[in-house]
């Protein structure tokens, strides 16, 4: 039987989604001005070497480090997560990447410092890896424990417009500087202006947290007396199935991502031989339509089939690779940004219903720790590894096929999570007033 928690006001709910929304974007800014430098400035700045590809590779190197890292996020913040509260842990995780990012943005480069510049910057990138590694699961249940359970896809959604807005603001800070300055300037300066300016959004996270107060659901356990003590054994030994089915569910969307908005600006400018500036612009004004479709698929999912409507996302992500391809052999910029676009109105399908699809599998005293597994888990076996893969297979196929083979699999693997995957579950109804 459905029982009734204490009603929440509107404005309660409207500032927590703001919490979950910019915390967030602001961590995936930090992800995501990495995740550009790496495929354009990192290579020659900190893993310098003759051929062009090795030095791309090994930057990717890093880039994946920011996901193996993950997990140790999800484990330790997960747990905290579920014993001492949402908004504790959110703000310890907000704190983390951005120091980490800000550090990266006065790092000395390998001309300065020899190897210990790349040494550094791994340690840097794995700090990252563990605060957003902590912070989804957190930020998801942050918005979705103020609203209607009936309306979670939507409530939910909150966190994930996090990786459009901070991909959209990092690659605009780019793009800018990359406009405003030399190629020299750039290379040499420039690109540490977006790591600097994230002291400036850690800021503004943490007076958006720190007003906030802790989730009706928490409050409800916490009072009950039903808090875990061992919430990640408690996953592993209870919600098996939901761990896996959260797991597989999230691999193809990371390994898509990953593609159109990291991977591209390699291809395009290694293999077609366009500008960055032209790629970086595609990428962003497909990131600025994914602000308004994630919370618009989210709120699709809460009046269809959840299950359903991600399957059919993840059919077109399977074919879309196929079609692009061809489609940007031309060296065209407007077929390059409709492409581009149309990946991530497919990829918007299902990273806006992905939080409450996750969410929903496990019991509310669990939540945390097992979204967050889950989370962090995926990444591990999709967008950590996805650039390395992508770059690995071009240079031993030479082929835009195999990258697209690659998307099948991870499609394939996402099929047999919503196979596995269950229902929402019936559980407390909040009353919002």
């Amino acid at each position: 039987m459905t029982s009734v928690t204490p009603t929440v006001d509107r404005a309660s709910l409207r500032r927590a989604f703001l919490a979950s929304l910019s915390g967030t974007s602001l961590e995936w800014y930090d992800f995501a001005a990495y995740s550009v430098a790496a495929a354009t400035v990192f290579g020659h700045q900190f893993f310098p070497a003759g051929d062009p590809l090795v030095s791309t590779m090994a930057a990717f190197s890093t880039y994946a480090v920011g996901y193996l890292s993950r997990p140790l996020g999800g484990f330790v913040f997960g747990r905290l997560g579920d014993v001492l509260g949402r908004k504790r842990v959110l703000v310890i995780t907000l704190l983390l990447t951005g120091i980490a990012t800000f550090l990266i943005g006065v790092l000395p480069t390998h001309a300065s410092i020899g190897g210990t510049a790349a040494v550094l910057l791994v340690l840097l990138r794995f700090a990252q890896g563990v605060g957003i590694g902590g912070e989804w699961g957190g930020a998801v249940l942050l918005s979705s424990e103020f609203g209607d359970p009936k309306k979670r896809g939507f409530w939910a959604s909150a966190a994930q417009v996090g990786p459009p807005a901070g991909n959209l603001l990092a690659n605009g800070v780019l793009a800018l500087l990359a406009l405003l300055l030399t190629e020299a300037q750039f290379d040499s300066w420039g690109w540490r202006v977006a790591f600097l300016l994230s002291a400036v959004l850690v800021a503004f996270g943490l007076w958006i947290r720190l007003k906030l107060e802790e989730t009706p659901v928490f409050k409800r356990i916490a009072e009950s007396g039903e808090r875990p003590s061992a919430p990640i054994s408690e996953v592993f030994k209870h919600e098996r199935r939901a761990l896996v089915a959260a797991i597989f569910v999230r691999v193809c969307p990371d390994v898509l991502y990953a593609l159109f908005t990291v991977f591209v600006l390699t291809y395009m400018t290694q293999e077609l031989g366009m500008s960055r500036s032209q790629g970086l612009t595609a990428v962003m004004i497909g990131s600025a339509g994914q602000l308004v479709l994630m919370p618009a698929f989210g709120a699709l999912s809460d009046r269809v089939n959840r299950r359903k409507l991600y399957l059919f996302a993840t059919i077109a992500a399977a074919i879309w690779p196929f079609v692009f391809f061809p489609l940007v052999s031309g060296r065209s910029f407007g077929l390059l940004l409709v492409g581009i676009v149309i990946a991530l109105v497919i990829h918007a399908a299902l990273y806006g219903p992905q939080a409450a699809l996750i969410t929903e599998q496990f019991s509310e005293r669990l939540r945390y720790t097992g979204s967050s597994l889950a989370y962090t888990l995926a990444g591990v076996i999709g967008g950590a590894v996805a650039p390395l893969l992508f770059t690995s297979l071009l240079a031993g196929f030479d082929s835009w096929l195999a990258l697209a083979l690659y998307v099948v699999v991870t499609a394939v693997v996402t099929i047999i999570g919503l196979a596995l995957a269950r229902a929402a579950r019936d559980e407390t109804q909040v009353v919002v007033s």
